[in-house]
């Protein structure tokens, strides 16, 4: 969205300015119009899922990238679910491989990503623990979380706990310290980028690719591109079964979308930022 680290625009973002005219992907609402080949849905149907350009008052999406929406979320709720979502389930599904009775560390954990693989976690049987800001303590507890550690006040690779799993959404410890928390065969996996780098951004994970080989832990990056209709089923599923719910920090009309960006990107939010069109009886979209 920013530009930043500059390798993404080689990356087919854009090299002098954005390639995507209208931001946002998230999506939930009610389906408009479909084309010929359309089966699975319909004209009315209530969807949530992927698009290009949400931040709009239509929008554009493939069948593959759309599920009728949880019966039990507020199109608002159900906007705030797939990327973060199902970031979190491919981390630490897919990625983490994580197994009931497990101790897994989110870090993190207050924040979109965060607070879907506390959910999650908890739902794959683990023992969780999250890590915030004295401030978000509270929340992290409250969504399902066995233990939460405050940062500020100390420090989870102390020595004192060992974790199976820890996922990373926070981009600014060291390789070498998040690996003192994991067990000697545990899984580290990293969410997305990192602060700084205005050039490349992405240190971490290259070192973690040609660490791992070398170590019994295993050092894996996620970057979830891909938001299959299947992860996004395995969602639904699991919020209508009230085992995941969306937290939603605030809530912007679309008029005032440069201001959830804003506040998202000072990392103030706890959970999720939408925004709402048409008053926000209808549809929401998230950065």
């Amino acid at each position: 969205m920013t530009g930043r680290p500059y390798v993404m625009r080689l990356m087919g973002f854009g090299l002098r300015r954005p390639k995507a005219r209208i931001r946002g992907t998230d999506v939930a609402g009610r389906v408009e119009a479909v084309g010929k080949g359309v089966a699975s849905l319909q004209p009315g149907d209530e969807v949530f899922g992927d698009c290009n350009g949400s931040f709009a008052e239509y929008a554009c999406a493939r069948e593959d990238k759309l599920v009728r929406k949880p019966a039990n979320l507020t199109f608002e709720q159900a906007a705030a679910v797939p990327d973060s979502g199902v970031t979190a389930l491919q981390g630490l599904r897919d990625v983490g491989g994580v197994k009931p009775g497990q101790k897994v560390l989110i870090i993190g954990a207050a924040g979109g990503i965060g607070t879907f693989a506390v959910q999650i976690a908890k739902s794959f049987g683990a023992q969780v623990t999250g890590v915030c800001s004295t401030t978000k303590t509270d929340l992290v507890r409250s969504i399902g979380a066995d233990h939460a550690i405050d940062y500020t006040r100390e420090d989870f690779a102390s020595g004192r706990q060992r974790y199976d799993v820890i996922l990373d959404t926070a981009g600014n410890r060291s390789l070498s310290h998040l690996r003192r928390a994991l067990t000697p065969q545990g899984t580290l996996v990293i969410i997305g980028g990192e602060g700084g780098g205005q050039w490349f951004g992405m240190g971490r994970q290259l070192r973690a690719f040609v660490l791992s080989p070398f170590v019994g832990q295993k050092l894996h990056s996620l970057f979830s591109l891909e938001r299959p209709k299947k992860d996004l089923q395995f969602l639904k599923e699991l919020v209508e079964a009230g085992k995941v719910t969306p937290v939603i920090d605030r809530t912007y009309r679309l008029s005032e979308v440069p201001a959830p960006i804003r506040h998202w990107e000072a990392g103030h939010a706890r959970g999720k930022v939408v925004v709402t069109v048409a008053g926000g009886s209808d549809v929401g979209r998230t950065p």
